[in-house]
């Protein structure tokens, strides 16, 4: 995953917040301490109760709204939070004597919240059709932990106490599980980079620390500081991702860090949510200038992100490309009125001034600040051509990046396509014609060829949406 430099000293915060955990581990796991299991049982124990009922309300939240996504969450949570809630309940010396529950329960735990939320790399886990699958999936979980704690409270030696510190089988938990968690992180880290929230961010944090209380709870001793900082880090990375995952609920516009598949389209059509109120005022503007070329950068940025996603641009250069897509006019907001919205073919000299809004955008957004040279570049660049034969800067193949090349088809594209005063709208075939026939000498034949792939996509039958 590429990262553009301004968000670097963000993601090197991520890796920060994720990195303590690890490293208080390392530093004081093995020092020895004297704690009492009266402590374990109120702080673990409570602290997951409250965690098992928001968990539950989760679900029925998800359920109510046809969101198999939050009810997949809710299913992860609630697991293990009534899986951390027995592993308190059970602490020895409390309600019980030594027993097999405690050591059981707390192997178990992250595990299985963990295999939980990576269904959801599974398309038939996330639509509405899972709510009822998963529902009745967390339904026997639930049973099937009440069933163990029962069990194991009423005859303590009828649960094993499994597995054994720094066993094989521990290991090999610990190796799938941390497995799992780091596919969870990596794809929680590519929705951050693409959305730059801070909750998303959380997210990640969160999902790191849970990383490491599973180290923590099976490879230290009752004794050892390192099994009870493993507890802290549990409860510590639940609050961390369930206020970020409640945080997200209450949005309009949901980043779902946890499960994945935020299209990047959704950048565009929500840009004030996902690319800041400057972008939104920006695009506001040109529509009161002009709405009919606002709409035209909004249908130009929507191709170019599914274009983007299609050659598999990385987060970070997918926002640069939505950003750029919705601003790549923005120079027109200096183009008088008269030439802008003549109704009729422009003279030499009107195109002259129509050829100058790439520079007129450029300076703006300079001039705006808080604009990434990337984002500049696009509004400078979207009319170059491969061949050199472009504006303003006549540059050629080797000085135009894939984002330029992907947004200058998309604008020849939805130009052509859409109605002049002085001409009828083309088809998209012979759109698309034109657009191969310059392929390698105009325009890249792989944002071409990307751009028929959308277009097919979109006119097959529509599927169930998640």
């Amino acid at each position: 995953m590429l990262v553009r430099p301004r968000l670097a000293p963000s993601i090197a915060l991520c890796g920060v917040g994720a990195a303590l955990p690890a490293a208080a581990l390392f530093l004081v796991g093995r020092d020895v301490v004297d704690a009492s299991s009266h402590l374990h049982f109120t702080t673990v124990g409570g602290s997951a109760l409250v965690a098992a009922l928001a968990s539950i309300a989760l679900t029925v939240i998800g359920a109510h709204a046809r969101d198999g996504r939050t009810v997949l969450v809710g299913t992860a949570f609630s697991a293990m939070a009534a899986m951390l809630f027995l592993h308190g309940l059970a602490s020895p010396g409390v309600m019980v004597g030594m027993n097999g529950v405690v050591s059981l329960s707390g192997a178990l735990t992250l595990p299985l919240g963990a295999a939980v939320l990576a269904l959801s790399g599974f398309a038939p886990f996330r639509g509405p059709r899972a709510i009822r699958p998963l529902v009745a999936i967390q339904v026997a979980l639930l049973a099937a932990i009440l069933a163990l704690g029962i069990a194991g409270l009423v005859d303590p030696g009828l649960v094993p106490s499994v597995p054994e510190v720094g066993s094989s089988e521990a290991l090999v938990l610990v190796s799938v599980t941390l497995a799992l968690f780091g596919f969870l992180i990596l794809r929680s880290l590519d929705t951050y980079v693409l959305t730059q929230r801070k909750s998303d961010a959380a997210v990640v944090v969160g999902l790191a620390f849970l990383a490491a209380a599973l180290v923590g709870a099976l490879d230290y001793e009752y004794y050892e500081l390192g099994w009870w900082l493993g507890h802290g880090f549990e409860i510590v990375g639940l609050v961390l991702v369930g206020a970020a995952v409640v945080l997200d609920l209450r949005r309009a516009d949901q980043s779902r860090p946890l499960t994945g598949g935020l299209p990047a389209e959704r950048l565009v059509a929500a840009e004030e949510t996902f690319l800041g109120t400057r972008v939104r005022a920006l695009t506001v503007r040109l529509a009161e200038k002009d709405g009919s070329t606002e709409e035209h950068t909004r249908r130009v940025a929507l191709l170019a992100v599914q274009i983007g996603e299609r050659l598999g641009l990385p987060p970070s250069r997918l926002r640069s490309l939505a950003t750029g897509g919705l601003l790549h006019d923005i120079g027109k907001l200096a183009v008088p009125d008269e030439i802008l919205k003549k109704p009729g073919s422009l003279t030499d000299d009107e195109f002259g001034v129509i050829k100058r809004h790439p520079e007129w955008g450029h300076h703006l957004l300079g001039e705006l600040g808080d604009f990434a040279p990337d984002v500049r570049r696009l509004v400078l660049d979207h009319h170059e051509r491969l061949d050199g034969s472009g504006y303003p800067r006549g540059l050629t193949q080797p000085q135009l990046d894939l984002e330029t090349r992907i947004l200058a088809v998309c604008d020849v594209y939805d130009a052509l396509i859409s109605p002049r005063v002085y001409r009828d709208a083309w088809t998209q075939e012979r759109a698309l014609g034109l657009l191969r026939e310059g392929a390698g000498a105009l325009f890249d034949p792989r944002c071409v060829a990307a751009l028929e792939r959308v277009l097919d996509d979109a006119r097959e039958p529509l599927g169930i949406a998640v």
